[in-house]
C-alpha cells in the first residue's frame, strides 16, 4: 500500500505526522469519493513530488474517471483562485475588489461531480493555499448545502497533514543532498 510507503519515508522525528496521515485517511468518515478526492487534490497543492506519486494510485483507484479528473482540476483551479483572491484581499486598495476578475473558471459551476465534492476539495486547497477569501466563500457554499462542520474539519485535517508531510519530507530530501 502507497500509504504505508510514504509513512515508512517519514523521519522519526516526525512521528506525530505518521500516525495523522495514517489516521486522517484510515479513519476518515467521509465517504470514499470526498476523501480520495481531497486526498489527490491536497497532494497535488502539496507541491511534494513524494507525497503526490504515493498517494495518486490508490486515490485513482478509488475514484470514477470523473471524480479523479475533477479532483485534479479542484486542485488546478485553486492554484490560480488562490493567488488571484487572496491577493486581492491583502492588497490595502480595496477597489481592486470591485474589478472584473475576467478569468476563467467554467470548473467550478460544472465540475463533473457532485457540487459539494468539489467545494469540499476546493476548501481543503485553499486551506493548503492560505487564501481566506476562498476558505470563506466554500464553507458557506458548503454550509448552505448542508455539509456539517465535523466534515468540513475533517477536510482541513487531510489538508493540514499531507501539507505537512510534503513540507517535512521535501526538507529531509534538501538536507540529504
Amino acid at each position: 500500500m502507497a500509504l504505508d510507503e510514504l509513512k515508512s519515508a517519514i523521519p522519526d522525528f516526525a512521528k506525530d505526522l505518521k500516525l495523522n496521515l495514517g489516521s486522517v485517511i484510515g479513519n476518515s468518515e467521509l465517504p470514499q469519493q470526498q476523501l480520495w478526492g481531497t486526498v489527490l487534490a491536497c497532494a497535488i497543492a502539496s507541491r511534494s513530488p513524494k507525497v503526490l506519486r504515493e498517494l495518486e494510485p490508490e486515490a485513482k483507484a478509488n475514484l470514477s474517471a470523473e471524480a479523479y479528473t475533477a479532483a485534479k482540476s479542484a486542485a488546478a483551479i485553486m492554484a490560480m483562485n488562490n493567488v488571484f483572491y487572496r491577493t486581492r484581499h491583502l492588497l490595502s486598495d480595496p477597489e481592486y475588489g470591485n474589478l472584473r476578475a475576467g478569468l476563467r473558471m467554467n470548473v467550478i459551476g460544472k465540475p463533473g461531480v457532485e457540487k459539494v465534492d468539489f467545494e469540499l476539495w476546493s476548501l481543503a486547497v485553499s486551506a493548503i493555499n492560505g487564501c481566506g477569501q476562498c476558505l470563506d466563500s466554500h464553507e458557506q457554499v458548503l454550509r448552505k448545502a448542508g455539509v456539517d462542520r465535523e466534515t468540513i474539519q475533517e477536510a482541513v485535517k487531510i489538508a493540514s497533514v499531507i501539507q505537512a508531510v510534503g513540507v517535512t519530507l521535501k526538507a529531509e530530501a534538501v538536507l540529504a543532498e
